[in-house]
């Protein structure tokens, strides 16, 4: 509270102080003034204004130069005056106005004063809060048209230093001064509202200064970036704000034609302007240069708070002069289009409200010259879409293309009236099909194989996390920018929301069928169309209530798969192998099969064949366009919803096929397609997707079958369900199996490659839902003995009885005949001696073998067909069948009477593969030999002895010493790897074949040299893993052995004296290659 509330105590301490202020104007006296004032009350220093100006005024008006330090002092206690006290005299108002003006005038130059900063700034805040202490009606009395001139040169001012001063600080407030100096300021200390007549009155007054405001503003504007955005911002604001008031159509409609004369001088009334018409087209028409001077300048200004308020400023001006700024409607309207997609959300959020508000005010929808504006540049900016998305850069296209979409997202509804025209479709379409026109000269696309069988469904988790919108990235001619493409989806999709979706989709189809160069951007239209009128993040700022109905949307949807689906758009070259694998079969000799068979592909001519070969460019092509096509049926799904069941079964079947291709492309979209139908329909997951519709899958399976060249791609779908069903499948489908055999049967010599990746993906299934679960049936037999000899010894029995004995050889025999092979007389020696089993009186068939379960059958009746092909000529099919017979014997390793007969004719093709093929065949064989050795390893001993094993070990040390000599590069070669392939397995078969000593020094020699430092390390870790596996076989004789190679110790000390020394004949020297490595397997013998 100040300490002089009454204005007799505040007279009696200011008196003095104005006394010696008028008598010696000081900057001490004014400082001094000021410090009393601020204990002064503020309804004292209302009464006391005029008494407290007066040495303040008298200050300024006394004669002579001044010291820029005593004026700043006096405007600034002058405005602190102010800011406590109201104006309630207009004499006054406009005495102080033009004294504070004055100050910062140079008569001599006739522009603003080479004045300090603070003094500029001083009295620039004069100013402002002057007219803010301004007793409410005295400031309307204020703007009267006698008061131009000094308003005018006060204007003028503040412009010169909002365009000329170097300071932003003052830039910033001659700005914001000037706002309030026209009255458009938003504090809350400024006057009421004004009436309409009041509007009226300023709006006469204030137009006289509109051409020299707006220029000088558009100066400012458009400067260098450089002057910061604050000042761009406030520039703006009063633009806009001067513009909308002075030229409101509200105002304009209640200007009178003729002209009242005011009662001034001529001189001033010359001065005065008549908003007329003729005036208000003229001014229209100045300011529309000024407006697209600033629309080109501020629409790409680099700070985001600058098109913030460009979006303001469009607002303003289109809801209140729209009649007169007509010539400037188009540009404006361009600029809010364009900022729809901004790079700051800020921006688009304000965007999206504005045009919302135009949407709602009836601005554009229901104002028909607004409409006609943006129908013609819309269809002017469509006709000139592929130039400049041929000549602009990806920023240029990405603006170009957010005008358009803003275009679309302004006419709202309209777009359905201008779609009706012949030639906006036509434009538009032609513009988008060019524009969305891929790249596809890319080689990698046709390279990437789905070389591997692993489960789909992994994949399809990882898609399950994807939203539904996102699509494989592809690449386009025109431009590389992601945002460019998203730009053209939303164009699409509001298109299908507002447009009529049937004409719509009836012309792109036909651009579909006109041309395969169309093909692939009319079905990603088709595709965004599709989703945009199911109003799928569709952003309707009109509020548009008619949607296209569920019914209506189905039928149109189901056209479109129809059309996808149908034989020719379906069924393409997507590579070269996929075109020969009717006829080809591929040769091979030694190396040259494996450098033919895996990324290359050799056209081979036929004389009946008319049809050029595919190139590079066509195959990728069509890649493209059946990914877009998978990608659009995923689409569809989501747009329909549950509705999409009534689809699912015509789409299903065809989208499982593309599943089980072998271009990883096409399979990887195909699979996230499986998983959108799993969202749209309710399905958990994609098992769960195919067990509910296996039934129908699996008829159409079985119909295809038996039209196998009609419908090659058949066993795909059956390959796909297998990979991605659990065990409940198998009772289904295992009448199909029998019929993919049979078919087998009689199309192996042609169709052979297909069927085998669909008896792999089976045997694969097979091994997953029917794991090993322990010894059961007959290997719980072969190892009773074992088991029987456990529990004697557990009850304490010392002694053998002559029935144990009995049962002791019988067994050597039996598995003696095994391991010679002698698989079909021991079944039928067993048949002889077997005792017939007690069995109920009501069992009517006692010699009836159990039927087996139905998953061993079938890896059965695969593995016979296996051994037929084993010896194709195809690579390929050699490796996959190998495969495919080591996941058979994975499946019977529990049924070993099915096996040991299976293996054993399969024996002779698998030596053959082992030791005179392809080395790719020889690493696969040895892996089933691997396979096969760890689950019936005494029916294989002796023949891996006698026809595998001196071949292994001959090659072994063929090859060491080239390894030794061999660079870095070796270790990329086919030799080096099946090298590592069969040290890394000869361990564990010597361990589960149970080698004899003999067989055990042949593995020993051969791998010995391979323990040298001058081998490849992954070698030498390979054969150290051979030596582990002879450790626990006979630890002796690999301890002797290892030592006669190097001996770390000159001899051994005898356990007792009457013992010799034992001296070894290994080397002792430690630049022994074998030192390190044996040293290391010696270690783990201690």
């Amino acid at each position: 509270m100040a300490v002089f509330d009454t204005p007799e105590e505040a007279f009696g301490v200011l008196r003095p102080v104005c006394v010696q202020l008028t008598k010696t104007q000081t900057v001490e006296n004014v400082e001094h003034l000021q410090t009393q004032l601020q204990a002064i009350s503020d309804t004292a220093l209302q009464e006391l204004q005029q008494y407290i100006l007066f040495p303040l005024r008298f200050a300024l008006k006394t004669p002579g130069p001044k010291k820029e330090r005593l004026v700043q002092s006096v405007v600034e206690c002058l405005t602190f005056v102010l800011s406590s006290t109201c104006v309630r005299e207009q004499e006054l108002l406009q005495e102080l106005f033009s004294e504070l003006s004055v100050c910062l005038y140079s008569p001599s130059s006739q522009k603003p004063a080479a004045l300090s900063e603070e003094l500029k700034l001083a009295v620039i805040q004069g100013l402002s809060t002057l007219m803010h202490s301004a007793y409410r009606d005295i400031i309307l009395t204020f703007y009267e048209p006698s008061i131009l001139p000094r308003l005018g040169f006060a204007v003028s001012l503040l412009l010169g230093l909002a365009e000329q001063e170097k300071s932003k600080q003052i830039k910033i407030a001659a700005l914001q001064c000037l706002q309030v100096l026209l009255l458009q300021c938003e504090c809350q200390d400024h006057p009421r509202p004004l009436d309409d007549l009041e509007q009226q009155q300023l709006g006469d007054l204030l137009a006289s200064f509109l051409p020299g405001i707006s220029t000088a503003l558009t100066r400012v504007i458009t400067g260098d970036f450089k002057q910061g955005h604050s000042i761009v911002v406030s520039s703006l604001k009063v633009f806009y704000k001067t513009v909308s008031f002075i030229m409101a159509d509200e105002q304009l409609t209640r200007i009178p034609k003729a002209r009242a004369k005011p009662a001034v001088e001529h001189r001033v009334a010359a001065l005065m302007i008549h908003r007329d018409a003729d005036w208000v087209k003229s001014t229209g028409d100045k300011l529309a240069i000024l407006i697209k001077k600033i629309i080109d300048c501020v629409s790409v200004h680099p700070h985001w708070k600058v098109r913030l308020e460009l979006v303001e400023f469009v607002e303003v001006l289109l809801l209140k002069c729209t009649q007169s700024l007509v010539e400037s409607t188009g540009p404006l309207l361009k600029v809010l289009v364009g900022l729809v997609n901004d790079e700051s959300p800020e921006v688009q959020a304000q965007c999206n409200t504005t045009l919302r508000c135009l949407a709602d005010q009836k601005v554009v929808v229901g104002s028909r010259a607004l409409a006609d504006i943006l129908s013609e540049s819309l269809h002017s900016l469509a006709t000139s879409l592929p130039r400049l998305m041929n000549t602009q850069d990806d920023q240029g296209k990405f603006s170009t293309l957010s005008l358009l979409l803003g275009y679309l997202k302004l006419l709202g509804p309209k777009v359905h009236v201008i779609l009706n025209s012949v030639a906006h479709v036509q434009r538009l379409s032609r513009a988008l099909i060019q524009v969305l026109e891929l790249e596809v000269a890319d080689v990698k696309m046709v390279e990437e194989r789905r070389w591997n069988s692993d489960n789909l469904s992994a994949s399809a988790e990882a898609s399950a996390a994807r939203p539904w919108g996102r699509v494989q990235r592809r690449y386009f001619r025109c431009f590389t920018d992601e945002r460019v493409f998203l730009l053209l989806r939303k164009i699409c999709q509001l298109l299908g929301y507002y447009g009529d979706l049937y004409l719509l989709v009836d012309h792109f189809l036909e651009l579909y069928h006109t041309s395969v160069v169309y093909r692939k951007q009319a079905a990603m239209i088709l595709n965004e169309l599709v989703v945009g009128a199911a109003g799928l993040d569709v952003e309707d700022i009109h509020n548009k209530c008619t949607r296209t109905s569920p019914e209506e949307l189905r039928e149109i949807v189901k056209s479109i798969l129809e059309e996808y689906t149908s034989q020719e758009n379906w069924y393409l070259i997507t590579c070269i192998e996929a075109e020969e694998e009717e006829g080809v079969v591929m040769k091979q000799q030694g190396l040259q099969a494996v450098t033919s068979g895996v990324h290359t592909c050799q056209v081979v001519s036929f004389p009946a064949l008319s049809k050029p070969s595919p190139t590079i460019c066509s195959m990728n092509s069509n890649i493209w366009q059946i990914c877009i096509q998978l990608e659009g049926i995923g689409q569809f799904a989501h747009a329909l919803g549950k509705d999409f069941r009534l689809l699912l079964m015509s789409a299903l079947y065809p989208v499982l096929e593309k599943a089980g291709d072998q271009t990883l492309l096409i399979s990887q979209v195909a699979t996230s397609t499986m998983v959108d139908f799993c969202h749209a329909c309710g399905y958990n997951s994609v098992q769960h997707l195919i067990n509910q519709n296996s039934d129908y899958l699996v008829n159409g399976i079985s119909l295809n079958l038996r039209h196998l060249t009609l419908h090659p791609h058949a066993p795909k779908v059956l390959e796909v369900m297998l990979r991605n069903s659990d065990a409940s499948l198998l009772p289904l489908v295992a009448d199909v199996i029998q019929d993919v055999l049979a078919t087998l049967d009689q199309f192996y010599d042609k169709r052979a490659a297909s069927f085998v990746s669909v008896l792999h993906a089976l045997l694969t299934a097979l091994a997953h839902w029917f794991p090993d679960s322990g010894s059961t049936g007959q290997l719980q037999q072969q190892h009773s003995l074992e088991e029987e000899g456990r529990q004697l010894a557990a009850t304490g029995e010392a002694s053998a009885t002559a029935q144990d004995i009995e049962q002791f050889v019988l067994s050597y025999l039996q598995e003696k005949d095994v391991a010679e092979g002698n698989v079909a007389d021991l079944e039928a020696e067993e048949e002889e001696q077997s005792a017939p089993p007690k069995v109920a009186e009501n069992d009517t068939l006692p010699d009836v073998e159990p039927p087996l379960p139905v998953h061993i059958q079938i890896a059965k009746d695969v593995m016979e067909r296996c051994i037929h092909l084993l010896s194709d000529r195809n690579l390929k099919i050699r490796l996959k069948v190998l495969d495919v017979l080591g996941l058979c014997v994975e499946v019977l390793q529990t049924h070993k009477n099915q096996l040991l007969p299976l293996a054993h004719r399969a024996w002779p093709s698998l030596v053959h593969r082992l030791t005179s093929d392809d080395p790719l065949a020889v690493l696969r064989a040895f892996k089933v030999l691997q396979t096969l050795g760890s689950r019936c390893g005494d029916f294989l001993r002796s023949r891996f002895c006698k026809d595998v094993l001196p071949k292994l070990a001959s090659s072994l040390i063929t090859q060491a010493p080239i390894s030794a000599r061999a660079g870095p590069v070796y270790s990329h070669t086919l030799a080096f790897k099946l090298q590592l392939a069969v040290l890394q397995g000869l361990g564990p078969l010597c361990e589960s074949l149970d080698l004899g000593e003999g067989d055990l020094n042949k593995v020993a020699d051969a791998c010995l040299i391979y323990l040298s430092t001058k081998q490849p390390v992954r070698l030498q870790e390979a054969a150290r893993s051979v030596f582990l596996h002879l450790i626990k076989v006979d630890p002796d004789s690999t301890w002797l052995l290892l030592h006669e190679l190097y001996c770390p110790v000159q001899q051994f000390t005898a356990p007792h004296p009457s013992l010799h020394p034992v001296q070894l004949q290994g080397a002792t020297k430690p630049q022994n290659p074998y030192a390190t490595n044996v040293c290391h397997l010696l270690l783990q013998l201690q």
